[in-house]
């Protein structure tokens, strides 16, 4: 994993951390991640060497170098819209980092004490290489989106290289087999649970907030990547073409800008409970990101009862809705005024909703259902040794980091 630790921020990094947490609780896991904690810079921040986060041992290893911004705009410029070879596609790879050749070195001296190596994040450095230096081994978990860089021709070739690959969503894996045409890996759509409370306490978010209802809740990076600009447009029109009083929560890092719109409400960072407790006093949440392989939160939303407004443009999140059941989906202002007017004003379509949110997360996202297909996996993997032994492939990164 290309970052790793409580104090990380990231859907991927937070996805891949309570996979192995859970995962250790069945089986011997270790973690080999970088130093580093910001995924901009890749700076190294934590100290090297072995470590515990969460009950489960975490190997750190330094970045060579830390990003170069203005080299990495050039590549990313030059691969996403010229002509260009498949080195510049290594190179932008490079580039974006985080770039670790002491991670592979210490993979390939330890590959024979693991039976099998997963994979987060396909698009990153140490999931390049490793998975083509170790396919015998290799489970790929790609978490991937649909932008540009699953078009790389350098990843054409490594989704047919895993031994198994953890999908986040139907549609994740649509999107990977024609980009990839790897129907032939075996693969399984899993996606991940969350931790969720047995009692929320409501009045927490209240006291530190004050009494904001009614209100929607957006949980997660305030960036205009994951499309925040266009909520907070349409956010303003609906308050003045509806003369709604609704306020809008904002929960999590930001990273733009916040309009000095009327209702919305910048809460900042909270603590888990804060969370679950301004979570739990929410009308509705809204995902309006374009770009989302599995949304978490809109999983939490569903265990806990609350209907979701989301983005129609993600195929992912309108997906999710509609095979739930559990959402409302947009694709323009005009459809964001419409969902959102019928879920402020309609409680039993809230409540009708958010019923089916709650079956949807138990039937898919639980945590035994979640490590049953794990599980499922591994036991595939270790069949299919037993029957066909196979010698580990040790060329690729004895070249590249012997």
């Amino acid at each position: 994993m290309q970052r790793y630790g409580e104090d990380v921020n990231g859907g991927a990094e937070y996805h891949c951390r309570l996979i192995a947490e859970h995962l250790a609780s069945q089986h011997r896991v270790e973690v080999l991640t970088s130093c580093a904690q910001d995924y901009i810079t890749w700076k190294n921040e934590h100290p090297p060497g072995l470590h515990e986060v969460g009950g489960v041992p975490v190997r750190r290893f330094k970045v060579k170098r830390p990003r170069d911004p203005d080299r990495f705009g050039r590549l990313s410029q030059k691969v996403f819209l010229g002509r260009h070879s498949e080195k510049d596609e290594l190179d932008w790879l490079d580039e974006q980092g985080p770039t670790s050749p002491a991670l592979l070195r210490y993979l390939k001296r330890r590959q024979d004490a693991y039976n099998y190596i997963l994979f987060f994040s396909y698009r990153y450095y140490h999931s390049f290489y490793g998975v083509r230096a170790h396919a015998d081994k290799a489970i790929l978990v790609p978490t991937a989106e649909k932008d540009d860089v699953i078009e790389l021709e350098i990843f054409k070739e490594l989704f047919q290289l895993p031994r198994a690959i953890v999908y986040n969503s139907v549609e994740e894996r649509a999107m990977i087999w024609k980009a990839t045409e790897n129907r032939g890996v075996y693969g399984e759509v899993v996606g991940v649970g969350s931790e969720i409370p047995t009692s929320i306490d409501t009045g927490l978010f209240r006291e530190r907030c004050g009494d904001l209802t009614p209100y929607m809740i957006y949980i997660g990076r305030i960036d205009q990547n994951k499309g925040c600009h266009t909520l907070f447009n349409h956010y303003r029109r609906y308050r003045e073409d509806t003369g709604s009083n609704l306020s809008l929560v904002l929960v999590g890092g930001k990273k733009m800008d916040i309009p000095d719109t009327p209702g919305i409400v910048y809460a900042g960072f909270l603590s888990e409970e804060e969370k679950w407790s301004a979570l739990a006093g929410a009308l509705i949440l809204t995902m309006p990101s374009e770009l989302e392989s599995l949304s978490m939160v809109t999983n939490e939303a569903w265990a806990v009862g609350k209907p979701v407004l989301a983005n129609g443009k993600c195929d992912v999140l309108r997906g999710q809705c509609r095979r739930s059941n559990a959402g409302l989906y947009f694709d323009d202002y005009y459809e964001f005024r419409e969902g959102l007017s019928r879920l402020e004003s309609d409680r039993d379509l809230r409540a009708g909703l958010g019923d089916n949110g709650r079956a949807y997360y138990r039937d898919h996202y639980r945590w035994p259902v979640v490590l049953g297909k794990y599980n499922k996996i591994l036991a595939s993997l270790r069949k299919d040794d037993r029957r066909n032994p196979r010698a580990p492939r040790r060329g690729l990164l004895a070249r590249l980091f012997g």
